[in-house]
């Protein structure tokens, strides 16, 4: 079976997450790397609203034969060695972290289809 792999912050695990979620794992067995604190405050320039293993939890929870684990703090391509995906997947709007670029990855990467963006976006979400 292929082996998926995406990243997110999933801040607030919403509709938009689950879209996203769902049709990450129509490709494969999924393997979710969610974004440690540091990571998401160094990346997005605040910290999530919900801990690393709050977020954590509730993707496990919604998600429970799916392996879900916290990504790296330092070396962003650590999850690729780890899980050696097949695929990676990326949200619609998804950036690589900073140094990261598509020829540095082991395996090709597909970009998914929003879900009303307008409505389940986790800025906006976030910022009600």
């Amino acid at each position: 079976m292929t082996r998926v792999l995406v990243f997110g912050t999933f801040d607030g695990l919403h509709q938009g997450h689950r879209f996203f979620l769902d049709a990450a794992a129509e490709q494969g067995e999924l393997h979710i790397a969610v974004a440690r604190d540091t990571t998401v405050e160094h990346i997005k320039g605040k910290p999530p609203r919900e801990s690393e293993q709050d977020r954590r939890k509730a993707i496990q929870s919604a998600y429970p034969d799916t392996q879900v684990f916290l990504g790296a703090e330092a070396d962003y391509l650590e999850p690729v060695r780890k899980v050696k995906p097949d695929l990676i997947c990326l949200g619609y709007d998804q950036k690589l972290p900073p140094g990261i670029t598509e020829e540095l990855l082991s395996c090709p990467t597909k970009r998914l289809p929003a879900h009303e963006p307008e409505k389940y976006k986790s800025s906006i979400l976030n910022d009600q």
